[in-house]
């Protein structure tokens, strides 16, 4: 490992010789900022000083981060607790991470439910190892930063899924419709295969402080169960880092090769977007489409990923003409479906609505809700209640959904009754006296659109 300032023999690249030119700024944002210049400026290099940069301040950074509420890993400790001597805990955890002496915990996985038949394995991470991850994405993030195309929107600074869904529906609209390739990758965070995505960090990055400790906490393991599973395939869904690598990893199978080598031969128009591993490619042209759709299986499988054959689908998103010609189709994406509806002026825009698998788990999961706290006082009720609406609204309330959002409130309404009568008194809760009370005091919040569109361009016939 080199000294901070030094090159590494056979890998002393520019990058690597002036991102450790200087000794570290007093500011973690100016320091990431250095580090973003020395990465635009030499994109196809790699860096090979940057733990230089994680001192007690950079550590407090990450420290800061962290969700207060989240949840314990497999030693208990609290991110409250490991707080109480915070300074002295960070030192150490530097010191370890820099002498090469710390030792990875396993993650603890819980499994949560993806939908009515799959559950998702979530990895929960102890809070010293949070932090420790937190702190190497902070250096990771000004470098990929440069290095992803516009299209990948997941887990990346001041993004999120309504900026996909917007460039989406832009997209659609500029070309008039075309050719939705939809794709699915199986199991895509457990089958990211050690070995090619060593390989590709290391494309971008040789400092070996880093570099150890990813290869530690790739190696470190999974508790489940009262037993630890070791795989060497995959990075567990909630950890801190997981995020930054995936996104990494798919920059590269999937996000580079497609904008390099693939839209240069296309005929027509394309466009992909991506929001972690869920992503969609906007095609002007069906022979282009149906191209690269043949093409992805292979690119995935080099990599060791596999293209789910019956749920990736190539839709037909053409503008409908008034001959009844071209009848589109719809797709879904990050909870919505995408269709083309009708404008307040009699034209024709490409518009989203609650997706009926997402909206039928909502409503599911406010009717388990309204069950098991019937018996708690009414204005307790009525206060998470609000909460839980005002989220979906939050996500959901978009333009051209007011229909779906108007029938969830009405499921919620009767659902929150539902549960209200059968508590265990002689009165129950019949509907004069429910519709009396939530109008006032216990009244629930109104459909609301949160997020307003501006359609660019709109068909009229």
């Amino acid at each position: 490992m080199s000294r901070k300032g030094e090159k590494v023999p056979g890998h002393g690249t520019a990058a690597g010789k002036h991102a450790g030119e200087q000794r570290p700024l007093s500011s973690v944002s100016t320091r990431r900022q250095r580090i973003a210049a020395i990465a635009q400026k030499y994109p196809d290099s790699p860096i090979s000083t940057l733990s230089h940069h994680m001192d007690l301040l950079w550590m407090r950074e990450a420290f800061g981060q962290l969700n207060r509420r989240s949840a314990v890993g497999v030693d208990g400790e609290s991110v409250a607790v490991f707080g109480e001597q915070l300074d002295e805990r960070l030192l150490e955890l530097l010191e370890q991470a820099k002498s090469g002496s710390y030792r990875a915990p396993p993650v603890m996985r819980k499994q949560i439910p993806k939908n009515e038949k799959e559950t998702r394995p979530i990895g929960i991470p102890t809070t010293a190892n949070k932090v420790l991850e937190r702190a190497v994405t902070m250096l990771l993030e000004p470098i990929y930063e440069e290095d992803f195309i516009d299209g990948s929107y997941g887990f990346r600074l001041n993004r999120n899924t309504h900026d996909a869904l917007e460039v989406i529906r832009r997209s659609l609209m500029k070309m008039g419709g075309g050719w939705v390739l939809d794709v699915d990758v199986q199991k895509y965070f457990d089958t990211i295969q050690h070995n090619h995505l060593r390989d590709i960090v290391c494309q971008r990055v040789k400092d070996g402080v880093i570099l150890r400790l990813i290869n530690k906490w790739l190696k470190a393991g999974v508790w489940e169960n009262g037993q630890i599973e070791y795989n060497t395939e995959g990075t567990p869904q909630g950890g801190v880092i997981s995020p930054m690598l995936s996104n990494i990893y798919l920059n590269e199978v999937l996000d580079q090769w497609f904008v390099r080598q693939v839209q240069p031969r296309l005929r027509g128009k394309a466009k992909l977007v991506r929001f972690a591993d869920d992503f969609v490619i906007l095609f002007e042209c069906k022979a282009d489409a149906e191209r690269v759709k043949d093409l992805l299986p292979d690119r995935f499988g080099q990599y060791g990923l596999t293209i789910h054959p019956e749920k990736t689908k190539l839709v037909d998103f053409r503008r409908p003409d008034r001959a009844g010609k071209i009848q589109s189709q719809t797709f879904d994406l990050l909870g919505f479906t995408h269709y083309w509806g009708k404008t307040l002026k009699k034209g024709l825009a490409v518009k989203k609505k609650t997706a009926g698998k997402k909206f039928k788990r909502a409503v599911r999961a406010i009717d388990d809700w309204c069950k098991a706290n019937r018996h708690k006082p009414v204005k307790h009720q009525h206060a998470k209640l609000c909460q839980k609406i005002r989220g979906h609204y939050a996500y959901y309330g978009v333009t051209g959904n007011s229909r779906a959002l108007g029938e969830f409130l009405d499921l919620v309404r009767k659902s929150w009754r539902k549960w209200l009568n059968r508590r265990n008194n002689k009165n129950g809760m019949p509907w004069d006296r429910y519709n009396a009370m939530t109008r006032h005091p216990y009244a629930l919040p109104p459909p609301r659109i949160v997020r307003r569109s501006n359609p660019q361009t709109r068909f009229v016939f």
